[in-house]
């Protein structure tokens, strides 16, 4: 799936063709959520949240991040402000919804309430996030879900769960369409990977000033170029796979399939990308893949540490292809690993050096000799001294 301009709200619209210059962003965490989200975009660097904030970014709108832990406000009222005008109508700048948190079901919570943030100023009731996105969802320019519990509901909606907890496609629907035209932009992880986040955040805030076109998504709305591959495919243990060469406990270097690693069935970067910086990333360090960044994260792949199922069926037919493969390496590594016999301190030159070589020259097709066979140019040592001519002896004395 592709985010394509819709033409659901005039106004966003008509922002799209000007190009945006002020944007907010409204980031609400108060969801079902650790805030390791949030913590983790403290982490990125390409680009960096304070970059984007800062206008050091060249070509982006000029960013108001309302984030409880990011921003510069005191709390309070004063905080709620933007999120009160927003909801309104009365912010005057487009907003971006960046949603963290599984969302609870709201129907279900007895006498109380599963999350608040605020209160209502008319009845003093604290306003929980579902009010808050059903407020705000609809105004925003675009909504992004930060983390797998925004996108797929994540630990808070495994099975047992008391809240009735969903991802935010879930709560609002997968054909939910913002006032910019885009749908909902999910990027899973537990925490979300802070540069896979920011990447993404940055490409939206490119298309609302005009200078890029909608990010493209898959089918679970995430974007393509992040989650288009697994952690098979970029992980540096991937060869011991193919080898058939398996890690039996977690201090190996090898594939960790046969120990808990989901890594070949999940989508995510993180093993090439790294975590701050280019470093770190579960399998580059010695970890698993629990698949955090999956729909069906955590129910799917429990209990953790415990082979996945069809390991032990691909493991098992990858060990003769894999050991033959082994043999026939180590034959090559160890020819790659000899000098050439030529390299030694003899009195003799045995690297076949040949001090009377010329280049043989192309021989020249004349009209009417097309199809004749014309025998190259044979060289001074190839005639012998009876047919060389005189300036061939000089130069071979």
């Amino acid at each position: 799936m592709t985010g394509t301009p819709g033409t659901t709200a005039t106004s966003g619209t008509a922002a799209r063709r000007a190009g945006i210059e002020e944007i907010h962003v409204l980031w609400i965490s108060e969801g079902m959520s650790c805030d390791g989200d949030t913590v983790s975009v403290t982490a990125a660097s390409q680009p960096a949240i304070e970059d984007v904030v800062n206008g050091l970014v060249p070509g982006l709108p000029k960013v108001h991040l309302h984030n409880k832990v990011l921003s510069p406000s005191l709390g309070g009222e004063d905080y709620l402000a933007p999120f009160r005008a927003a909801a309104r109508g009365d912010l005057r700048k487009p907003f971006i919804l960046v949603i963290e948190g599984s969302i609870p079901n709201e129907r279900i919570n007895g006498d109380g309430y599963w999350t608040s943030f605020g209160n209502d100023p008319e009845t003093g009731q604290p306003m929980t996030v579902n009010e808050w996105i059903d407020r705000l969802a609809p105004r925003a320019w675009a909504v992004v879900a930060a983390g797998t519990c925004a996108t797929y509901g994540g630990i808070h909606a495994m099975a047992g769960n008391p809240t009735g907890c969903m991802g935010l496609a879930d709560y609002l629907g997968r054909d939910f369409v913002s006032t910019g035209g885009l749908p909902i932009v999910n990027v899973p992880g537990c925490p979300v990977q802070p540069d896979n986040f920011m990447e993404t955040l940055t490409w939206v805030l490119y298309h609302a000033a005009g200078s890029a076109p909608p990010p493209p998504l898959d089918d679970m709305l995430r974007p393509q170029w992040l989650f288009g591959k697994t952690v098979h495919e970029g992980c540096d243990r991937g060869s011991y796979y193919e080898q058939g060469d398996f890690a039996m406990d977690y201090n190996s270097p090898k594939c960790q399939v046969k120990v808990g690693c989901w890594g070949p069935v999940v989508n995510c970067n993180v093993p090439k990308r790294g975590w701050m910086g280019g470093i770190g990333g579960c399998p580059n360090v010695g970890g698993i893949c629990i698949a955090c960044t999956m729909p069906g994260f955590p129910d799917k792949f429990m209990p953790f540490m415990d082979m996945p199922p069809g390991a032990s069926l691909s493991s098992l037919m990858v060990k003769p292809y894999g050991a033959f493969i082994r043999r026939m390496r180590s034959i090559t590594n160890r020819t790659a690993n000899k000098e050439p016999r030529w390299h030694h301190n003899r009195d003799a030159l045995t690297s076949g050096y040949d001090p009377h070589w010329r280049p043989r020259k192309r021989p020249v097709q004349h009209p009417g000799t097309a199809g004749r066979r014309r025998e190259p140019e044979r060289t001074a040592v190839e005639r012998g001294p009876a047919e060389r001519a005189p300036a061939d002896r000089i130069r071979t004395r």
